[in-house]
């Protein structure tokens, strides 16, 4: 497990979706959740990075969890998801400033995404707010931008939660360049009107 989180934490930062003590990461394990140390360097991650805790309730190990531990137990509680990553990428985090919910126009953005929807909260590192809303997007959605912050994407492994990333935040980069071009976007894509009601 550690090798997981270890050469997910260097992809993540390695792709600039996060900067040096930013983002984080969580597995969960039946009643145990192993989540990434509060203030870590997702890539440079050690044993002592990891942190085991109730997936409901406090132990001594808590105090040196991520703070957002209380959004991953939330999303744990409410979904099917084993994994969840949480990263800062800049051009997801731009388009979330303007954006409601961010349709893709590439490809492998809309076979994998469809959309996203964007949330705000008053406070958006490890809120309560955040805690309470979260999981119920995530019931819906693979993956969902909490606005000016960052994506909580999840799956039954890091890597899909962080594939999830990858793309989004491709996505995001690709909409971004396009926006800014004088020219329409020609449509290209079969069934393309369902992407923004999914």
């Amino acid at each position: 497990m550690l090798e997981q989180f270890q050469s997910i934490g260097r992809d993540l930062f390695l792709a600039g979706v996060i900067s040096s003590h930013g983002g984080n990461m969580s597995v969960r394990m039946g009643d145990r959740i192993f989540i990434t140390r509060r203030g870590s360097m997702l890539a440079r991650l050690g044993e002592r990075d990891i942190v085991e805790t109730g997936l409901g309730e406090n132990d001594a190990n808590v105090t040196l969890a991520s703070t957002e531990i209380g959004v991953h137990r939330a999303i744990y509680q409410a979904t099917s998801a084993l994994a969840i990553v949480h990263s800062h990428p800049p051009y997801a985090i731009v388009q979330s400033l303007v954006k409601d919910e961010i349709v893709p126009v590439d490809s492998e953005g809309s076979y994998l995404l469809h959309k996203v929807p964007v949330v705000a909260a008053e406070l958006t590192a490890g809120s309560r707010e955040v805690a309470e809303m979260l999981p119920a997007r995530l019931a819906e959605y693979d993956l969902v931008m909490l606005r000016g912050h960052g994506p909580f994407a999840i799956g039954h492994l890091l890597e899909e939660a962080y594939q999830l990333t990858s793309v989004f935040e491709l996505t995001c980069k690709i909409l971004t360049i396009a926006e800014g071009m004088t020219a329409e976007v020609k449509e290209y894509r079969k069934g393309s009107e369902q992407y923004g009601s999914w």
